[in-house]
């Protein structure tokens, strides 16, 4: 289940976290097509820079590690999985670059690869950014399932970087190739971008990745009506924050308490800093961090985390985060700490908070979202 077998050699790969019983391989069968198209068209030698983009849990990463190639992505998760799998294939190191997308790269490179995002915001953010690192010389090569590549996907390449088309399906995988016109000239990146929060003059600022960029989603404006308000807070922590805006209301209404960030995106993290730091005075008691839900925070620590959380990974939908962060959440929290969550009413959260906290109330509800609260009552 977990061997992959490809020209470049036989590797055990791990989808990141490891979970029992995991049912999903690691990698797709647009990593195996993009990984046989390098070996048919002979594309690499010993010299090849290689860039790779959004490798969700380090297949091409490892299988090209003997080009010492630079891996972005936006995700820590996705970091985490090339490092361990590097492990796991006795890889050094140093063999990998590892880089998320907001820090700058300066090479020029023979060859780009990109695993193309769920997200056209962030293909369309990536594309501009590698326009410098590239020349008529480079190989653009881009892959996804067929799904999931769209006219409006090539569009973008086209208008960015330069002619563009696709293969024919392989094992419902499609290749994209292009071809860098040094001739265009795009403009730049849109990104990040702001909007303005209902009924205020307060504008928050959002890089390419983050869920809901162009407004305020639906469950989190619902959820911004009910973020309590006490003495007792004196830890909060923001969990999946996003651009912020929760933790921020909850800052506000909470000027006492010490207030944390997390998110597993760089670009999420980065936004809510930018935020905070803007629409608030005393940004000495607020805490940033990139993290896989809530590794890295102290046990017993928390008085109220406010989630809400995503139900997909990357292009796989399922309660599997939602159930690692409800987990995670209730070992943080001190004993009498509070989780309050929002989510789509159908996804029967109140189940799953019920069976790990031994309750659970429900603070409000509509048409589609519910707001659920649990509280700590022991350790487990």
């Amino acid at each position: 289940m977990n061997t992959l077998e490809v020209p470049q050699g036989q590797f055990t790969l791990n989808r990141y976290p490891v979970r029992e019983d995991e049912q999903l391989r690691a990698w797709d069968a647009a990593d195996e097509y993009i990984l046989l198209h390098l070996e048919e068209q002979s594309l690499l030698n010993k010299s090849s820079k290689i860039l790779i983009l959004n490798d969700s849990f380090g297949t091409l990463s490892v299988a090209l590690a003997a080009y010492k190639p630079c891996s972005i992505s936006d995700s820590f998760i996705s970091h985490q999985a090339i490092i361990e799998n590097s492990k796991l294939n006795n890889i050094a190191p140093e063999s990998i670059t590892l880089k998320n997308n907001l820090q700058p790269i300066s090479d020029i490179f023979d060859l780009v690869i990109i695993k193309i995002p769920k997200n056209l915001a962030m293909l369309e953010d990536e594309l501009f950014k590698i326009r410098d690192n590239c020349n008529e010389k480079t190989v653009i090569l881009a892959a996804a399932m067929s799904k999931h590549i769209h006219t409006s996907t090539l569009k973008l390449f086209e208008r960015i970087l330069g002619a563009t088309t696709s293969s024919l399906a392989r094992k419902k995988a499609r290749l994209v190739h292009c071809a860098i016109d040094t001739t265009l000239e795009p403009g730049k990146s849109p990104y990040p971008s702001e909007y303005t929060l209902d009924l205020t003059d307060k504008k928050y600022l959002n890089h390419a990745n983050v869920f809901s960029r162009e407004k305020l989603d639906l469950g989190s404006r619902f959820m911004l009506e009910y973020i309590p308000q006490s003495t007792k807070y004196t830890d909060i922590l923001d969990l999946a924050c996003g651009n912020g805006v929760l933790g921020i209301t909850a800052a506000q209404l909470n000027p006492m308490a010490n207030v944390s960030f997390v998110d597993e995106s760089f670009m999420a993290v980065e936004s809510a800093k930018a935020n905070a730091e803007k629409l608030l005075e005393d940004v000495s008691r607020l805490n940033f961090k990139v993290t896989d839900c809530l590794q890295g925070i102290k046990n017993n620590s928390l008085d109220l985390i406010l989630n809400n959380p995503p139900f997909h990974q990357n292009h796989v939908v399922g309660d599997f985060i939602a159930w690692q962060m409800f987990n995670e959440a209730n070992e943080k929290l001190k004993i009498g700490g509070e989780l309050i969550i929002v989510g789509n009413r159908h996804l029967g959260y109140h189940v799953k908070l019920k069976k790990l906290f031994n309750n659970c109330e429900m603070i409000a509800s509509n048409k589609k979202f519910v707001i659920l609260k649990s509280i700590k009552k022991y350790n487990r």
